[in-house]
Order: structure tokens, then C-alpha cells, then sequence
């Protein structure tokens, strides 16, 4: 008789587990048919490349790096400011005339120094990641308002931009855009870091039984020390596409991407059949908030509109997922 009614149960379960996974590629979808509907001039191969370039990729490698610290359990609100600390090295360096090369690592290691103080106060002195990071995004802002005078940004003139500079944000490879190569490096490298390799599932298994896996043996203290220095380093690499785009230092200006970042993240949540962060999932939430903003720019909405439909969209989601989830246990 259990026989009998196995399949029944599996099959009850299937449907869920379908709709909980393809719930964000169906509506990333469902908005690309609307927006091609609604305006002609969205799917011109023009405007595709800008969504991609211009407002994809940053946003991609912000939430990478917002990904990597969600999955170990905790969050990186100072992603901003580690994107802010190495476009600031980096443009003060160019415009004192130092080598690209010289200016790229301080930009690298500026970034590298807020995961660094994250690290400290979350895995020395046992602050939770929320406060710690959130306090070094507060600090990492008055930082930047005393090195500059009150927030007074730092121009490039066009004759003191390197030519490799201008090559990061503006060359291309192959006709593909460098910014869309770059991009593509860190999804491949940090999809296979955390699905494939055993630093990967150690930060899984923070993220979902912290004690347990503290009781293991597996060295968390560690991991976490790793966690957020390749969060920072990865928001790190944003600020210097962003310095090498607008040939520009804007003091806070990486915290333009934080809510978008924890927004795409989370949604990217939806793509995994046990809700855990994911860098597929966090890309394929990139691309719908990307689409969206374009989109609604095409048809008229003004900014805050804007802000409004991205933000019920990602309510929307995010509903429908958590709907999902426990229609899947129900079953």
C-alpha cells in the first residue's frame, strides 16, 4: 500500500520544486515580453547593449560580492565603501600621475582594507556581521568626507586617463564589451568557488548550521576572514570600473548599490530549491532589476516611479517564493 502511494507524493512534490525554481527565469521573461511590447525601442540591439553595460555589470559585481557574505550567514553593508575606498585610491593616484598598474593594486588593496576591518570586528571581536559591516559603512563615509574636503569629488582630465583606463571601461574584446568580460570572469569564478570546491561548501554550511558546523571542526574563523575580504576585494573591482567609466572619484557613490545588491541577492534566492544564495540566482536578479529600470525609463515613468515598481517587483518575487516554498513542505 506505501508503494502504491509513493509516486503520488513525488509527483505532489515536483510541481512545487518547479515552480519555486523557475519562478524568477519565468518572470524575468514575463517583463522582457512587456517592455518589448510596451516600447518599440526596447529590444533595438543599441539599447540591449546599454542595460547590459550600463546597468548591469556593476550592479553584478556589487551583488557578487553581497552574495558571497549572504550565503556564509551574514551581510555586507559596507560593499559601497569598499567600492568607494578603491575608486578613491585609484583616481587620486591617476591624477597625481602615477602608473595604472600602481593605481589599480592601491584601489585593490584600498577595498581590501575595509573587508579587512569587517573581518576584525565580526570574527576577533564577535560583532554580528549587520552591525559590524554597517559600522564601517558609517566610518568608511567620514573617511571620505575629511581625505576630501567635505565630499568634494576628484576629476580626470582626458589627457592624464591611461590608455588601459579607457580599455577597462569603454574597449572591447572579440566585439563583446571588456566590462560584459570581466563580469563573466567573476560569475564563472564564484559560481565555481562556492558549488565546487570545499571552501565553498564550508560557507554553505556556516550559512545554514553555524554551530554545527563550528562543532565539526571546520575552521569558521578562518572562512569568515576569507568571506569578507573577497567581498570587499570583489566590490573593490567595482570601483575601479566605475572610476575608469565616469574618469571620476564621487565620494559615496558605491552606496547607490547596496539596496539593488541585497535585492538582487535575495531574489537570487528563489533560483535554489532550498532557498540558499546562489551566484546564478544573484545574476538572473541583476538582469530583472536591470530590465526593469531600462524598461520604465522607455515608457515614461519618472525616477521615483521607478523606484516604486522596482521595489514592488521585488516584494512580488519574493512573495511568490516564499509562497512556494511552503506549498513544496505542504506537499
Amino acid at each position: 500500500m506505501a508503494q502504491a502511494t509513493l509516486p503520488t507524493a513525488q509527483h505532489r512534490r515536483r510541481l512545487p520544486d518547479l515552480v519555486f525554481q523557475m519562478g524568477l527565469p519565468l518572470a524575468l521573461l514575463l517583463v522582457v515580453l512587456f517592455f518589448a511590447w510596451s516600447s518599440p525601442a526596447f529590444l533595438v540591439p543599441s539599447n540591449l547593449e546599454s542595460v547590459l553595460v550600463n546597468n548591469f555589470t556593476l550592479l553584478a559585481i556589487v551583488s557578487i560580492a553581497m552574495t558571497l557574505a549572504v550565503a556564509s550567514g551574514g551581510i555586507d553593508l559596507s560593499v559601497g565603501t569598499a567600492l568607494d575606498f578603491a575608486s578613491l585610491l585609484f583616481v587620486s593616484l591617476i591624477a597625481a600621475g602615477q602608473p595604472f598598474g600602481i593605481a589599480l593594486l592601491a584601489g585593490l588593496l584600498g577595498g581590501l582594507a575595509a573587508g579587512l576591518f569587517n573581518a576584525f570586528l565580526i570574527v576577533a571581536l564577535g560583532i554580528t556581521p549587520f552591525l559590524a559591516t554597517l559600522g564601517t559603512l558609517f566610518i568608511g563615509r567620514s573617511v571620505q568626507q575629511l581625505t576630501t574636503g567635505g565630499g568634494i569629488p576628484i576629476y580626470l582630465s582626458k589627457a592624464k586617463v591611461p590608455e588601459a583606463a579607457t580599455f577597462l571601461a569603454h574597449g572591447d574584446i572579440l566585439g563583446i564589451a571588456t566590462p560584459l568580460w570581466v563580469v563573466a570572469s567573476l560569475i564563472i569564478l564564484f559560481t565555481v568557488l562556492l558549488r565546487a570546491t570545499p571552501f565553498g561548501r564550508r560557507v554553505t554550511a556556516i550559512g545554514v548550521q553555524p554551530a554545527v558546523a563550528w562543532y565539526s571542526g571546520l575552521p569558521v574563523r578562518r572562512d569568515l576572514v576569507l568571506v569578507y575580504l573577497l567581498s570587499a576585494l570583489v566590490a573593490a573591482v567595482a570601483g575601479l570600473m566605475l572610476s575608469a567609466t565616469v574618469n571620476a572619484y564621487v565620494p559615496s557613490s558605491g552606496n547607490a548599490f547596496l539596496l539593488n545588491a541585497i535585492g538582487a541577492t535575495f531574489i537570487g534566492t528563489t533560483l535554489d530549491r532550498r532557498g540558499r544564495p546562489n551566484v546564478p540566482g544573484t545574476v538572473l536578479g541583476v538582469l530583472l532589476l536591470a530590465v526593469v529600470a531600462n524598461g520604465l525609463l522607455l515608457i515614461g515613468w519618472n525616477f521615483y516611479w521607478q523606484q516604486v515598481g522596482t521595489g514592488v517587483l521585488i516584494f512580488l518575487v519574493l512573495v511568490a517564493s516564499f509562497a512556494s516554498r511552503r506549498w513544496r513542505k505542504a506537499a
